[in-house]
């Protein structure tokens, strides 16, 4: 434990020592609160459990969900997918375990849904096979992707063996400006960081900058630290956070709520707590990020230049057919996509409306949004967002993951530049030779409707004080 003579202890050590059960080996065996089990995984990690002679030790505390094989469109309703889906809808079904199926109200991306509905809680610890699952740190809960092998002792002893990492501490500093979001914050630190620093350490984020999101913008940041490697992530919780939680349809409520309170406020590090690493950044100046090669960590403010790189970095130049030392801003694109267990909340959607509103798509550009839940929909069809997408030309999809890793039905061709609000842009990952830029919601939207890379900025403006 990273704990000082005097006791004080990181948010991350609090956690970890309230869940801790016992040790061995250089491991600690975990409690585990919430489980979550996705389409892709359920049929054979429950069929396993079941051919081992296992029981499910605490049903009431996993969800199966379906979010990874959800097709996009109607017209994608017959492919391979549902396959995955009725077989989850079965294992399911036989163990008794709750299921978010496609269609009904709670149903959504694992990381979208438990969070929306308060099923992740601060200072919980949450697992699910899927490398974002760290995405709930937003809350101030602990997420921890695992292996299916890993999954199968999760439900059979509600605990896990994880190796304690490292602590790192991210400071964000300064005020976002217009136009700029929590997907440029994180984007930014990508290009500040690299891929190596964090590799398997707890971040927790930090910071003026941190402690002025809103939830939704702190679960975007904690999504993506997983790009910087890190094995888990967190902010600490406020009164943002419980404010947001009092509307949560499974979160405590009356006296409940008041003695879950006691808890949470004593849920951050200590003034004086020690980290293996700190990091500070000032964002003040902070412009609307975009990536340029084929790791989210080969990243350029929107009005700057690609780098002119060389030997392996060359390759992502190649492959994304840009020459070192052009801007981005005018580069045609062929798609868009909104959506993921990064961006595809009700906030992303107001601000992706706010450039969309009165414009149109331009020609021949395939746009496409996929709310993260069916609550996000149902929320953006009542506030209007919805109309504001389609008037606008794009296709609105069924909650899932979608084109997240090139799922969901749609087929794009190789050679084809997408602009995604997405958290991966490798080399293949939305579709074989597809050439992804990652961006914010706005940026995705203002490419969109000018048909090219563009800074969201002046649209924005544009539609807030009146054209």
């Amino acid at each position: 434990m990273n704990v000082d003579a005097d006791g004080t202890m990181t948010l991350f050590e609090k956690i970890w020592a309230q869940h801790a059960v016992t040790q061995d080996d250089g491991k600690t065996l975990l409690y585990i609160d919430r489980v979550v089990v996705d389409d892709v995984r359920a049929p054979q990690v429950l069929k396993n459990i079941e051919r081992r002679g296992l029981a499910i030790a605490r049903p009431d505390l996993a969800v199966v969900v379906q979010d990874h094989s959800v097709p996009s469109f109607a017209t994608h309703s017959g492919l391979g997918g549902s396959v995955f889906l009725d077989a989850t809808r079965a294992a399911a079904h036989k163990h008794g375990l709750r299921l978010f199926d496609v269609g009904e109200a709670e149903q959504g991306i694992s990381h979208v849904v438990m969070p929306e509905l308060g099923l992740v809680l601060p200072g919980s610890t949450y697992v699910c096979v899927d490398s974002h699952a760290p995405t709930v740190g937003g809350t101030g809960a602990l997420g921890l992707g695992c292996g299916s092998t890993e999954l199968e002792h999760v439900l059979a002893t509600q605990t896990m063996w994880v190796r304690k990492p490292r602590q790192i501490r991210i400071r964000l500093d300064g005020q976002l400006t217009a136009g700029v979001s929590a997907k440029d914050i994180i984007l930014h630190v990508l290009g500040m960081v690299g891929l190596e620093t964090a590799r398997g350490a707890a971040i927790e984020f930090a910071g003026t900058m941190v402690k002025s999101l809103s939830v939704e913008g702190r679960l975007t940041i904690c999504n993506m630290a997983v790009e910087l490697g890190a094995r888990t992530s967190l902010v600490a919780p406020d009164e943002v956070t419980f404010a947001w939680l009092a509307s949560r349809a499974f979160a405590p409520k009356a006296d409940v709520r008041q003695q879950a309170l006691r808890v949470w406020e004593t849920l951050r590090s200590d003034d004086e707590a020690v980290f293996d690493v700190d990091i500070a950044i000032d964002c003040s100046a902070l412009a609307p990020q975009i990536t340029w090669g084929t790791t989210p960590a080969q990243v350029m403010p929107i009005t700057g230049k690609v780098p002119d790189m060389e030997d392996a970095s060359r390759a992502g130049l190649t492959y994304m057919g840009l020459v070192g030392g052009e801007p981005l801003i005018g580069r045609k694109i062929d798609r868009v996509f909104i959506g993921s267990c990064t961006n595809a909340r009700l906030s992303d959607l107001e601000s992706a409306a706010v450039v969309l509103a009165g414009r149109k798509v331009a020609a021949g550009v395939k746009a496409v949004v996929v709310p993260g839940s069916r609550g996000v929909a149902r929320e953006a069809e009542a506030r209007g967002l919805r109309d504001i997408f389609l008037a606008a030309g794009f296709l609105w999809g069924e909650p899932g993951c979608s084109m997240c890793a090139g799922g969901g039905g749609e087929k794009v061709a190789a050679g084809e530049r997408i602009v995604s609000t997405t958290n991966r842009n490798f080399e293949g990952r939305q579709g074989t030779g597809v050439r992804t830029h990652l961006a914010s919601p706005a940026t995705v939207a203002a490419a969109a409707v000018q048909g090219e890379i563009c800074d969201p900025r002046p649209l924005m403006q544009d539609n807030l004080h009146g054209r």
